[in-house]
């Protein structure tokens, strides 16, 4: 064998490679118990029998709070006529819809226009693109509402949305509350990967990480804040790829409380080309690693301990992806000298089939759990057995390739958005 062999065949017989087959092994076994057991705490405690439960005291219907509906827009020609139909058919006594145009130059403007004329919608519009954290910061001192519910221009909320969340803010230590995105456009495989990935991973991780304490970040697409809490922390930050993923955190270094409404339902458009979900899913590592390093010092505070939790658990979530990437690597370059890779097998040994178990049945438990928003959720399940092979690589490389933002500072001027729709919303 020539010295890349040798090197490559030593590898696999060092202490490091041990530890990180061990760990490729037990992380998705271990967080897959914990999921699963933790989001049942929650479904038993605050989910189960209450689909229809409305949380409104008889009579109070004078009393209730009004709210802000915000939607920034950029570019949103194609699905913002949709949205504002949905937004304006809410049930609730008393809220607004405010558009903010970020400097669109397509045919948003025009769009919004008879919505506006009609008196169902305000219009804020900005002739300059400054960024959806900015448009936000810009529309909060406009809102007539001390509660303000965000929704990305391409999001249809159920008429029953703000009934949903509203209720949680009678506690007043809560400054947020994310609601349950669905996916309306499963029309190809990786549109359904996405559909299983929201109620199986995504939604159940929300209600795992609300019986922890504290939850990694809200919805970008849909999430309720308290108009006071958002100024208490110097409101979304600009220079940051991700604002949703940094308020929430702020919120919660600020002893705010952040929670999860899996009945709160808005349909959402996923993109359905693997150069759409590419850059998607790059810019939330990007936006993850920038949190990462804005906020390490979380560790090093005793009175921070509730959000030990949800960084110890995305910072192994992290280590989890670069174990993966490396590994192939190996066994991609063992096999192409043949030799036979340590701790890899084409054929499913008892960790391959354990990891694939626990996966499937984490998947099939989110699925049924949603089921009773969104009834078709569950003809997906037969893509689950996609997920763990072609998803969890995919994660991970995007993962891989944003590492080196976790030692960025986030930028000075603040970060500009050019989201390109795929087409009209389903």
């Amino acid at each position: 064998m020539n010295p890349l062999a040798d090197f490559i065949v030593a590898l696999q017989y060092t202490l490091p490679y041990t530890w990180a087959l061990w760990f490729f092994a037990a992380y998705p076994i271990v967080t897959s118990i914990m999921w699963i057991t933790t989001s049942l705490f929650f479904i038993r405690r605050w989910e189960r029998g209450r689909a229809s439960d409305s949380q409104f005291p008889e009579g109070a219907e004078r009393d209730l709070p009004r709210v802000s509906v915000l939607i920034p827009a950029h570019n949103e020609a194609g699905v913002i006529a949709d949205t504002l139909n949905a937004a304006c058919a809410i049930d609730y006594p008393s809220y607004e819809v405010v558009v903010i145009d970020d400097g669109s130059t397509d045919d948003t403007v025009r769009r919004v226009m008879p919505f506006v004329a009609s008196g169902l919608v305000r219009l804020v519009r900005k002739t300059v693109n400054e960024g959806k954290a900015l448009a936000l910061n810009d529309a909060l001192p406009l809102a007539t509402g001390e509660i303000v519910l965000t929704l990305d221009a391409d999001a249809a909320p159920e008429p029953d949305i703000l009934r949903r969340i509203v209720p949680h803010f009678q506690s007043a230590r809560v400054a947020a509350v994310t609601g349950n995105p669905r996916v309306r456009n499963a029309d190809n495989f990786l549109a359904r990967l996405q559909a299983i990935e929201f109620s199986s991973i995504v939604s159940l991780l929300r209600r795992s990480q609300r019986i922890w304490g504290r939850i990694v970040t809200v919805s970008g697409v849909v999430a309720a804040f308290r108009r006071s809490a958002v100024f208490d922390v110097g409101g979304f930050s600009p220079n940051m790829p991700t604002e949703d993923i940094e308020l929430t955190w702020k919120l919660q270094k600020r002893f705010y409380d952040v929670r999860y409404e899996p009945r709160a339902l808005v349909w959402m458009t996923v993109p359905t080309t693997l150069r759409g979900l590419y850059r998607q899913r790059l810019r939330w590592a990007r936006g993850l690693m920038q949190v990462f390093h804005k906020h390490s010092d979380v560790m090093l505070h005793w009175k921070f301990r509730r959000m030990w939790p949800v960084f110890i658990e995305s910072a192994l979530s992290i280590v989890w992806a670069i174990c993966f990437v490396v590994l192939t690597f190996i066994w991609v370059a063992s096999y192409a000298i043949g030799v036979p890779p340590v701790g890899a097998s084409p054929i499913p040994n008892l960790w391959g089939m354990t990891i694939g178990t626990l996966c499937l049945l984490q998947l099939l438990l989110g699925t049924l759990v949603d089921r009773r928003y969104d009834e078709g959720i569950l003809r997906y399940y037969p893509y689950a057995v996609w997920y763990p092979l072609v998803y969890w690589m995919f994660l991970s490389v995007t993962t891989v390739l944003s590492l080196s933002w976790i030692f960025r500072r986030p930028a000075t001027k603040g970060v500009r958005w050019n989201t390109q729709r795929e087409g009209p919303a389903a």
